[in-house]
């Protein structure tokens, strides 16, 4: 048991290594063409930070351990909103307060966890429900792209020729992470004899949730909200329509129980709050995610 734990939290470390090496690389060459730093952290460095969800749940579907791959989907996005974006605008609440400055973002976003809903509500993700996710996350990646602008000077740089090895090597360290960490959970959680899909929910959740925790924290103090933002929202829609969209592809992954799926929902509604008041009203809402993410991690294994 030993073994699976020091291999699972390896996993964990080449997953935010990985992900860290493709959003400088892939960050990079989108600043060769002059992308906008906040288009930048909804596409390029949402779907980066989005690629250890990605390769873990795929890898998860084509194992047949669904459980792992739904949960973690579900369990990153909540994780997002109530750990990730709410630690951020504790520290810097001026990333979100006074206004709706990221209104189409948030909007994308509950579009997106409303169609996840609406084909979960069907019991089973299944090949007419991943096509319905793709064309949708395909209709809300053109709006998105369609924002443009020129990229602040100084804000993402090239690293020349070095972009496309940082962005390979990521996406190969992203992979042999994403096994090691679906191996190390499932020993895991036979070991406590819990359920997959609850470690999915949790510790694979927040362990894929590393990479975005990072990036929007370095993001925050390099004064680039765009790009913290972004990355966050960009990545839930991301999770929910294209890697489970690809997930149901491969295999029909069911959905036995819609509790957690509308938490989601309810989580992703509450983003909202964090735009609309002063900074002392932003950090007591983003603490109320925060106890509210706690006590969702208590009831989950049966403490409360």
């Amino acid at each position: 048991m030993i073994l699976e734990v020091i291999l699972f939290l390896a996993g964990i470390a080449l997953l935010i290594k990985g992900a860290d090496l493709f959003v400088g690389g892939g960050g990079g060459l989108a600043a060769r063409f002059g992308v906008s730093p906040a288009i930048i952290g909804f596409t390029v460095i949402a779907f980066g930070t989005s690629l250890p969800e990605f390769v873990v749940s795929v890898n998860a579907v084509i194992a047949n351990d669904t459980g792992i791959a739904l949960g973690n989907v579900l369990g990153s996005n909540i994780a997002n909103i109530a750990l990730v974006l709410a630690l951020c605008a504790f520290i810097r609440p001026a990333l979100v307060s006074g206004g709706m400055a990221n209104l189409r973002e948030t909007a994308l976003m509950l579009a997106a966890t409303g169609v996840f809903c609406l084909c979960a509500l069907r019991g089973v993700l299944d090949l007419p429900a991943g096509l319905v996710m793709l064309a949708t996350f395909a209709v809300i990646l053109f709006i998105m792209t369609r924002g443009g602008g020129a990229i602040a000077e100084g804000v993402i740089r090239s690293h020349g020729r070095r972009d496309i090895l940082l962005t390979v090597g990521g996406l190969a360290a992203v992979v042999i992470g994403s096994q090691l960490v679906i191996d190390g959970a499932v020993a895991i959680a036979g070991f406590f004899q819990i359920p997959t899909f609850v470690i999915g929910l949790s510790i694979v959740a927040v362990g894929t949730s590393l990479p975005e925790l990072a990036t929007s924290l370095v993001a925050i103090m390099k004064g680039e909200d765009g790009i913290s933002v972004g990355n966050l929202l960009g990545s839930n829609i991301f999770n929910l329509l294209f890697v489970m969209g690809i997930g149901a592809l491969i295999r029909p992954v069911p959905v036995a129980n819609l509790t957690d799926t509308l938490i989601v929902a309810a989580f992703s509604v509450a983003v909202i709050p964090l735009f609309l008041g002063s900074d002392r009203w932003t950090r007591l809402w983003a603490v109320g995610l925060m106890a509210a993410y706690a006590v969702y991690i208590a009831f989950i294994f049966g403490m409360i």
